[in-house]
């Protein structure tokens, strides 16, 4: 049986989590979520979380997540459909058979995530091993870059040449343009959208990559910064760079820092604060906040760069502040530094700006 996506939306929508869960793990209410002794692992003092405003566990001790329907998988052997249809009732949801178009669409979209997978890992071959990446090498390891980050993060390098990628990849023109990998032009040669690039993947907050941002080398080709176009998987306005690897300290901490860039978030990650986001070469919006609001963050704290630009954007989430109910802060920088070149230079430094992050209040009248 194929279940339409308005069906499964439904069903997680009014599942009650902690209900599910609790027929078999004995939860006890710690303020807005329910604790308890994990059932994937042996332990005696409670690590499993769960967030009943996301729908989702996670267990701090042996890692495991997911939500109803993962729960219902894992502790009682069932496929994802029998934990659906078990669900389904309970959530007073009546299952129908997925309509055709959705189903060719669920189809589409994951012919892109794959296309974008192989991309991110054609990419990250190249600047690993290919001789013509040597000099992004170079600069990677003058930023402090070492292997381990590189793979960590998944970097990569888009060679010089016009249809590299096309060539190698050999992808469909539909999926070559709907991932923002690259283009037709009229007289249908196909190019690559990124060329003589260091890539930072775009992932989405269950690690799946859906874009990519590219960065010149020094004396390259402008812009300096450019990502992948809006496609249906990436929508800049949603999409929070550094949340896959965030989101399980921003959840246990109900903090979240968020800064402007790639190199930031990497920055922030390497000086011991690993709740750093960065929205993806755009600016701030409501989705992005309403996003770390999501994954249980109270508190933001902005780290920003110490520039005019960076500054000004800090003056956005006044109105934020009061309607979802935030506590802000904001850390101070050297002028004319940024989180990566502090970082870089003094990551202690780094981690003293957001521990002593000053109130958002109080950086107004700082401005004023």
């Amino acid at each position: 049986m194929m279940i339409a996506e308005e069906d499964l939306r439904r069903v997680k929508e009014a599942t009650d989590i902690v209900a599910v869960i609790n027929e078999k793990v004995g939860l006890k209410r710690s303020s807005s979520r329910w604790i308890g002794l994990c059932p994937f692992h042996a332990e005696k003092t409670p690590s499993f979380s769960v967030n009943p405003a996301l729908g989702v566990y996670h267990c701090f001790g042996c890692g495991a997540s997911g939500d109803a329907i993962s729960f219902l998988r894992e502790t009682q052997g069932l496929t994802f459909v029998e934990a659906v249809e078990r669900l389904a009732p309970r959530a007073g949801v009546e299952l129908s058979a997925e309509d055709p178009e959705q189903a060719k669409a669920r189809q589409r979209r994951t012919a892109l995530l794959e296309a974008m997978e192989r991309a991110v890992a054609w990419y990250h071959d190249r600047l690993l091993t290919a001789p013509d990446a040597s000099a992004a090498r170079s600069y990677l390891r003058s930023r402090g870059y070492d292997g381990e980050v590189v793979r960590r993060y998944r970097l990569g390098w888009a060679p010089v040449g016009w249809d590299q990628l096309c060539r190698a990849l050999r992808l469909p023109d539909d999926v070559l343009q709907g991932t923002g990998l690259g283009y037709v032009d009229d007289k249908r040669r196909r190019s690559d959208v990124f060329r003589e690039r260091v890539l930072f993947p775009i992932l989405d907050h269950q690690g799946a990559a859906i874009g990519i941002g590219g960065r010149h080398l020094p004396g390259g080709r402008d812009p300096k910064y450019k990502n992948s176009p809006e496609t249906r998987l990436y929508r800049k306005s949603e999409v929070l760079y550094g949340l896959s690897w965030a989101k399980e300290h921003v959840m246990r901490h109900a903090t979240a820092v968020l800064c402007e860039g790639y190199t930031d978030v990497i920055a922030f990650h390497q000086a011991g604060v690993p709740s750093a986001v960065a929205t993806c070469g755009t600016a701030v919006t409501e989705d992005h906040v309403r996003r770390l609001k999501a994954f249980g963050a109270s508190r933001l704290v902005l780290g920003y760069d110490a520039d005019v630009a960076g500054q000004g954007a800090a003056a956005r989430f006044h109105t934020w502040e009061k309607s979802h109910d935030l506590d802000i802060g904001v850390i101070a920088l050297p002028p004319g530094a940024d989180p990566a070149d502090v970082g870089r230079e003094d990551p202690a430094a780094l981690r003293r700006a957001v521990e002593e992050a000053v109130p958002f209040l109080s950086f107004r009248l700082r401005r004023l």
